[in-house]
């Protein structure tokens, strides 16, 4: 009897220091991989670093690319500067009722407002979105404009001009295009590929809309097709007549800004007598040896439908942003089993995580990151894990977001130093898009690298702004603006 019970506690004891050593050695591991996704993460915010030094770099070869471009027409900059063929900005006595249109991709967005001048907001604001059906795009071109110019004809009857004195036929239709438009209308690609955007296949479709408009009894006419990011500056213009640039921060990006008709060569200028230029930088394109590029950014640009292209904006838009976080968040479930043993298989799909998702991630300030949570269980099926990995998610996305939104902040001070206006002049700068409107801590991060980089000296001498009515609204504006002036001239 005595014999069994020795061994009984033997044996007990042996199971003891069994588990003891294994739960040793699972602490062990546990803070081995806890050490481990500190040191990839660690890494990674070194990578996207974005001291003011090199800010001021990037700013710098803004401004060196802004000048080679404008400076010839050779295609030997990263930026393409397309010279808009919209010859007057509103002046912000404009008044009316007037509509635009705004083509992004397959959506067609409709508006209509009334304008009281710069100092009444816009009024009577009525909008319209829709998808343009896949059996529509594949047709000819004549076939969609017809169909775009029967939904305007639709629109503009069940939202009559309200009266204001103004004949319709004197009226202009804005009309704007946003990216990515040739990846589903492909006979409008070139739109965006030239310097000049007074070019034969731009000037085509303003003849074939115009001709569909009419055949549908339209008295509106459209003067030119010009990029969205245009048409939010027409309406920084319209009330702040110190508003010199607009950028667009959405799922895409883009850049546009009032130029000096003396800075640019001579065969780039649409109109000899005109003393200012508006310009469509598409900086998306930037690329710059001091912008803080890792091995993930290269890997979702060797992966992407534009490998080599669009640099500056796979690194700012939110297209690109949720991607980065996802291929981090890769790397740290196959390297620490951040999410548990198995490495989640909805973590390997592309484009997966939206920006969106992400901004809400991100700015969840609850003490256990149940957003956090909860966005991992709905896009990855991730329904388990520690509130250790949820911090590092958060953290994840904050490294990406900040770099984003600083170095678009470089991008702004880039266009400021260009125009000379940094040490002696004001000046606006209207932005719009999801990305920053949506985004705070985006939005935050981006006006904080302006203050840091210009000082408290110079800081306030560039405004930036929300954009008046939200996207889509710059086509009223440029409706004004070109209506305006078609007046002047007859």
């Amino acid at each position: 009897m005595r014999k069994n019970v020795v061994v009984a506690v033997s044996t007990t004891t042996l199971a003891l220091v069994v588990v003891g050593v294994l739960i040793r050695r699972w602490k062990r591991w546990k803070e081995q991989q806890l050490w481990k996704t500190k040191q990839i993460i660690r890494k990674f915010a070194r990578e996207c670093a974005t001291p003011v030094t090199k800010l001021w770099q990037v700013a710098d070869d803004f401004v060196s690319n802004m000048k080679v471009s404008l400076g010839s027409s050779d295609e030997n900059s990263t930026l393409n500067m397309v010279i808009s063929n919209v010859t007057s900005l509103p002046l912000g006595d404009e008044e009316g009722f007037f509509y635009g249109v705004n083509l992004q991709g397959k959506h067609l967005l409709m508006l209509c407002a009334r304008l009281g001048g710069k100092s009444m907001p816009i009024s009577a604001l009525q909008r319209e979105e829709i998808s343009i059906p896949d059996a529509v795009l594949a047709g000819a071109s004549e076939e969609i404009t017809d169909y775009v110019a029967t939904e305007i004809a639709k629109f503009v009857s069940l939202h009559p001009e309200i009266q204001d004195g103004a004949p319709a036929k004197k009226k202009k239709l804005g009309f704007t295009l946003s990216y990515p438009v040739d990846e589903v209308l492909p006979f409008a690609a070139t739109t965006f590929q030239r310097k000049s955007a007074n070019n034969p296949v731009r000037k085509g479709m303003v003849k074939d809309l115009n001709k569909a408009l009419t055949n549908h009894g339209m008295k509106m006419h459209v003067s030119s097709l010009v990029d969205e990011t245009i048409g939010g500056l027409a309406g920084g213009r319209y009330y702040n007549r110190e508003s010199v640039a607009a950028i667009t921060l959405g799922m895409n990006t883009n850049a546009a800004y009032v130029e000096s008709a003396e800075e640019v060569a001579n065969d780039l200028t649409q109109s000899p007598n005109s003393s200012e230029l508006v310009i469509s930088m598409e900086w998306g394109k930037f690329n710059s040896p001091h912008l803080p590029l890792t091995s993930f950014d290269a890997s979702v640009d060797a992966e992407s439908s534009n490998p080599g292209r669009e640099i500056f904006e796979k690194l700012i838009s939110g297209m690109y942003l949720g991607e980065v976080v996802r291929q981090v968040l890769l790397k740290l479930a196959r390297e620490t089993a951040l999410f548990g043993s198995n490495v989640p298989p909805k973590l390997m799909t592309p484009y997966l995580l939206r920006s969106p998702d992400m901004a809400a991630m991100h700015q969840d300030m609850s003490e256990d990151r149940e957003i956090v949570s909860e966005k991992l269980s709905e896009i990855f099926d991730i329904d388990s894990c520690s509130l250790m990995a949820r911090e590092m998610v958060a953290e994840v996305c904050d490294i990406v977001t900040e770099r984003g939104a600083r170095l678009a902040g470089a991008g702004i001070v880039g266009i400021i130093k260009k125009l000379g206006r940094v040490e002696n002049r004001k000046s606006v700068v209207t932005v719009e898009g999801g990305l920053y409107e949506h985004y705070r801590i985006f939005r935050n991060y981006l006006h904080s690298s302006i203050w840091e980089m210009l000082g408290k000296d110079l800081s306030d001498n560039v405004i930036v702004e929300h954009s008046h009515g939200g996207s889509g609204t710059g086509a009223l504006f440029l409706a004004a603006a070109q209506t305006y002036a078609h007046r002047a001239d007859s």
